[in-house]
C-alpha cells in the first residue's frame, strides 16, 4: 500500500511539474481590414479571422498565422521583428504601434483586434501602403552630415554634452508611426511631418555638421514646421519613445533666433 501510494504521489507531482511551464493559451479575433488593387472596382473590406494564439505571441504573431494558415494572399510588411527595422508599422485597435512589439495580450481580446494601414498614405495591397511620399520629404530635409573643406585626416571630434543634445532624434527608426499619427498630414499631403523635422533636427542640432541654415529654410515653408498644431500625436505614437514634438518646437526656436 505503501509503495503504490508513494507512486500515486510521485505521479501527480510529475503532472504538475509538466504543466508548470505551459503558456496559456486563448482565442482571439483578428479583424483585418483587406484592399486588393486587383480586383475589378476594389473597395477596402474586413475580413475577421478567429485564432488561438499564446500569452507571449504579438500582433505579428497573428498576421503570420493568418498568412501562412489560414490565407496566403494577406499581404503586410515585415523584416527584422524586433522593433528595429520599422517595417510593420500599421493601425492596432485604432492607434499607430509596431506589430512586432504589441503583445496580443496587452490588448483587449474579448473584442475583435482591429488591424489597417496606416493613415495618409496611399494603400498598395492589404496593410502596405506606398512609403514614396513620406520618404520623399525625408530626403528633402538633406538627413546626412553636410560639412565643407577637405576630408579630415582623423574623426570629427564631439564632447558628450554636444552629443547628448541631439541623442533622442537618433533613434527615429522612420517607421513613420509618427507622421501617419498627424492629423495636418491626414489632411495635407503637402506637409513634410514630424519624421522628417526630427531627422532635420538630429543634424542641425549636431556640432559637426555645416548644414544647418538650409535645413532650416527648407523647414520654413508654409507646408514645415508651421503646420504642425502640437496635439502630440506623433510622441505619443513613436515607438522609440522620441520627444517628437519637443524636437519641431525646437527647430521652430532655431529658426526664429537662428540659434542651434
Amino acid at each position: 500500500m505503501t509503495a503504490l501510494a508513494d507512486a500515486e504521489t510521485n505521479a501527480g507531482t510529475d503532472e504538475s511539474a509538466s504543466g508548470m511551464g505551459e503558456i496559456p493559451s486563448f482565442e482571439v479575433t483578428m479583424r483585418l481590414e483587406r484592399f486588393d488593387p486587383d480586383v475589378e472596382s476594389p473597395q477596402a473590406r474586413w475580413e475577421d479571422f478567429t485564432l488561438t494564439m499564446h500569452g507571449t505571441d504579438r500582433v505579428l504573431d497573428a498576421l503570420h498565422k493568418i498568412k501562412w494558415d489560414h490565407d496566403g494572399s494577406l499581404a503586410f510588411r515585415r523584416s527584422c521583428a524586433h522593433g528595429i527595422c520599422g517595417s510593420d508599422a500599421m493601425r492596432i485597435n485604432g492607434k499607430n504601434r509596431l506589430a512586432c512589439k504589441t503583445l496580443l495580450k496587452d490588448l483587449d481580446t474579448s473584442k475583435p483586434i482591429t488591424v489597417e494601414p496606416i493613415k495618409g498614405l496611399p494603400v498598395k495591397k492589404d496593410l502596405i501602403v506606398d512609403m514614396e511620399p513620406f520618404f520623399a520629404s525625408y530626403r528633402e530635409v538633406m538627413p546626412f552630415l553636410i560639412t565643407s573643406g577637405n576630408q579630415p585626416s582623423a574623426e570629427r571630434l564631439q564632447s558628450a554634452e554636444q552629443r547628448a543634445r541631439f541623442d533622442d532624434t537618433t533613434k527615429c527608426i522612420l517607421c513613420a508611426a509618427c507622421t501617419t499619427s498627424c492629423p495636418v498630414f491626414w489632411t495635407d499631403g503637402q506637409y513634410f511631418g514630424p519624421a522628417a523635422i526630427v531627422n532635420a533636427h538630429r543634424f542641425i542640432f549636431d556640432s559637426r555638421d555645416e548644414g544647418g541654415t538650409q535645413r532650416l529654410q527648407i523647414l520654413n515653408d508654409k507646408e514645415g514646421v508651421w503646420r504642425c498644431r502640437t496635439t502630440f500625436n506623433c510622441s505619443e505614437a513613436c515607438p522609440r519613445g522620441i520627444e517628437v514634438t519637443k524636437a519641431i518646437a525646437e527647430v521652430k526656436r532655431a529658426i526664429v533666433t537662428r540659434t542651434f
